[in-house]
């Protein structure tokens, strides 16, 4: 027998009494009723039209209802969705007011389909929202589905599985129950299914099952469960067997697990546990033989029986789904009590339409027991739902309700006091795949995204969780990461800082060329007149001078992050003054040259050479060809500063002018090499020359430290790069600077300082008048 079903039935009348009793509502009127067992689907057209019938029990064809009374004005149920929408397809075409108290399915709120059908049970929608949240809530991913072969089952795990598709949850598998005669008989083949989807439960890993059926198709599968003793799953029940008594009654189930359910909230009625069992002081009904045998019409005694043996059970329960039957009564009598025009004198004796009853239950609104009775626009009562768990303590509830879940703001709350059925009560878990730790990204295992292996992300990369678990992000390039990191960090920028010792020594050494310059500089000054100055070039001697001191003032260009005006200073200004030095090392070397061999040979050249300034007329011809040089590599490689990865070091990112910086520098120091080698070239022509006048050794010296200084910078920017670039090209500006100030100027100081004997006339002419008369 169906308890609970009973119970409904009780509550049904219950609520009928407390209304005929009551001289407030519907006063001087007797609501009376009539009841039908469906028996569960197989008995729903006959009672539908039956209610629609009238007395004679005939229902004629008219083609207008409007004037038709029918048996009843409004029907209660029935209990399930594919009972209701077969009996709404009749009902709907009278508009008479349908009631149901345990029917979710969402179709049931298309009121273009369904116009008389109304609920005192939130929708699906709530019910699955709730289950979707709870499994969210302890990370449950990896579940098993059980439903039945009806309606029910198939509507509720469909919209359960579309649920989970947007949540990261998966089904591990999805099986139909076999539904067995109302006698609970089961066919062989049924048997073996059931046994079937036990064994692929005991080898799942999937530890919580959800079963979307109704109780009938149900103790067959859990005799099942314990036969072949499946122990510590989660077994989440849907509102149709949530809290039913009888399933319950198997106490041997808290040895399968820890059982949760969604149901309605509870909801005290006064007096109704004591009425539940109360015997009728009327007669027992005549049995009708006709039936062929007695149901729980014929023998209300055995149903009562019956009850009476889970009343404990019921009473601590609380009442659920009983007052969803109870509101439902209540809301047809004030929507009579407002067609009917009722007040304290009573009620007018009109006939009563279910098309005009119909309105005036959707208007309803007024308090029950607490709680506010009216009916949303899709003609559903937002009552709470309240997350259950199955107890066997006979001390306490049976149907503990553990959280609440509240439909106005889709939210579930208050989850607490769960004994699970585990050790040390800890929360099941039921993964397909555990957690990865931060910084490791999944990699997909099979069809389920729930499926995966877990994978470090790389140096230079990270996992955003929130965006994307299944790949890890490249990091922006002037961040770094380590290994499984979930975020990126600043790279450290190298570059040439003034505290460390390199930089120190360099500059030191700068310093140094910078003061001895300068001071090269007083002593041609003081002694400019004088023929060790007027030999190496008079007036030319300071055009050489005045880039080596600027030069030497610019070094602190190369320290600190690379600008571009430093950068510009690094490809432009040292180059050009170099070039100034050297033109004029080349033509000095040159015109020595002239003067003591080609000025008898080639008087007439000798002579335009001198008149029109030659050397300072070379100088700034060599020059111009250098600045075009220098502009034309300018545009073609950039001067804005760069920055490239440490091929060393990912974590450091190098800042640097441009990375074309070597090409341009071998570019700007071809014309510099070129001269070198002239220079060179003449030096070593007047290798024979008179002594204060031959400077073939220090000119060599300068312009082969220039030109192998050049070529091996180049070289090493061609294969290294970073800092140590950088501090070697400072390093070898500074060399080539004082071997120009110092190879150089440096003798003709020793000598203006240390033998001023030799700086006269007299001794100058004594020795060119020796030179001649070796060559003659």
């Amino acid at each position: 027998m169906k308890v609970l079903g009973y119970n409904l039935m009780q509550a049904m009348r219950f609520a009928v009494e407390e209304i005929n009793n009551d001289s407030s509502l519907l006063p001087d009127v007797l609501l009376g009723y009539e009841m039908v067992d469906s028996c569960y689907m197989s008995n729903n057209v006959q009672p539908a039209l039956y209610f629609l019938s009238q007395d004679d029990y005939f229902l004629p064809i008219q083609e207008d209802y409007s004037h038709y009374v029918p048996r009843v004005v409004a029907i209660i149920g029935p209990d399930n969705s594919e009972s209701v929408k077969t009996v709404a397809n009749f009902l709907s075409l009278f508009l008479l007011p349908q009631i149901t108290y345990s029917a979710i399915n969402d179709e049931l709120g298309n009121k273009g389909r369904f116009p008389a059908v109304l609920r005192t049970v939130p929708g699906a929608d709530h019910q699955m929202e709730a289950m979707v949240q709870v499994l969210q809530h302890f990370r449950w991913n990896w579940i098993v589905v059980l439903a039945s072969g009806d309606d029910y089952g198939r509507e509720n795990s469909h919209l359960l599985s579309q649920r989970l598709a947007h949540r990261d949850i998966c089904i591990a598998f999805q099986e139909t129950l076999p539904t067995p005669q109302p006698n609970q008989t089961m066919t062989p083949q049924d048997q073996e299914r059931l046994e079937a989807i036990v064994g692929k439960l005991q080898q799942s890993t999937a530890r919580v099952v959800v079963v979307f059926s109704p109780e009938l198709a149900l103790h067959n599968f859990f005799h099942e469960v314990l036969r072949q003793n499946f122990t510590g799953a989660v077994w989440i029940a849907s509102e149709s067997w949530a809290i039913d008594p009888v399933l319950h009654n198997l106490t041997e189930l808290q040895h399968a697990g820890t059982f949760l359910g969604i149901t309605t909230q509870s909801v005290p009625i006064p007096g109704f546990s004591e009425f539940r069992v109360r015997r009728s002081q009327l007669g027992r009904p005549a049995l009708n033989r006709s039936s062929g045998g007695a149901n729980c019409n014929q023998e209300c005694d055995t149903c009562l029986n019956t009850t009476e043996s889970f009343n404990s059970i019921l009473t601590l329960s609380g009442e659920r789904v009983v007052y969803s039957v109870y509101s439902a009564v209540y809301a047809v009598a004030h929507a009579l009590h407002s067609l009917l025009g009722c007040n304290q004198g009573g009620c007018r004796k009109d006939v009563v339409y279910p098309w005009q009853l119909l309105p005036e239950i959707w208007k309803v609104n007024f308090t029950l027991l607490g709680h506010q009775i009216f009916f949303n626009e899709q003609g559903d009562l937002s009552l709470h739902l309240e997350i259950i768990q199955w107890q066997w303590d006979l001390s306490q509830n049976p149907f503990r309700s553990v959280a609440s879940y509240q439909p106005s703001k889709r939210r579930l709350k208050h989850i607490h006091d769960i004994s699970w059925n585990t050790p040390n009560n800890t929360v099941p878990v039921s993964m397909c795949s555990k957690n990865c730790q931060p910084g490791q990204k999944k990699k997909p295992v099979g069809l389920h995204p729930c499926c995966f292996e877990c994978i470090d992300c790389l140096p230079g990369t990270f996992l955003n969780q929130t965006s994307d678990e299944f790949d890890c992000q490249p990091c922006p390039s002037s961040e770094w990461s380590h290994r499984k990191d979930t975020s990126c960090f600043k790279r450290q920028l190298a570059f040439l800082e003034w505290d460390e010792a390199p930089t120190i020594a360099v500059v030191m050494l700068a310093a140094l060329g910078f003061l001895s310059t300068l001071a090269i500089v007083i002593i041609f000054w003081r002694h400019v007149q004088t023929p060790v100055v007027r030999s190496a070039g008079g007036p030319m001697c300071f055009l050489m001078l005045a880039p080596l001191l600027m030069a030497y003032m610019a070094v602190p260009v190369y320290v600190g992050p690379p600008t571009v005006s430093s950068c510009l200073f690094r490809q432009a200004f040292f180059t050009l003054c170099f070039t100034v030095c050297i033109s004029c090392i080349t033509v000095r070397s040159f015109q020595i040259v002239c003067v003591f061999k080609m000025a008898r040979r080639l008087p007439r050249a000798y002579s335009c050479w001198g008149r029109y300034h030659g050397p300072y007329v070379f100088v700034a011809s060599v020059m111009m060809l250098k600045m075009v040089i220098v502009a034309g590599n300018m545009l073609a490689t950039t001067t804005m500063p760069t920055t490239r990865v440490d091929p060393d070091d990912p974590r450091i990112l190098i800042l640097s002018c441009n990375p074309n910086y070597h090409r341009g520098l071998l570019i700007n120091t071809s014309l510099d090499l070129l001269l070198s080698v002239l220079g060179f070239g003449f030096a070593y022509t007047g290798k024979e020359l008179p002594t204060n006048y031959n400077e073939a050794k220090f000119i060599t010296f300068c312009m082969i430290f220039y030109f192998s200084s050049s070529v091996f910078l180049c070289t090493f920017m061609a294969v290294y790069s970073g800092v140590l670039v950088t501090i070697l090209d400072l390093l070898v500006t500074v060399l080539n600077l004082l071997g120009i100030s110092l190879g150089y100027f440096g003798p003709k100081c020793y000598m203006i300082l240390f033998y001023p004997e030799r700086n006269t006339p007299a001794y100058f002419n004594s020795v060119i008048q020796g030179y001649t008369m070796r060559k003659d």
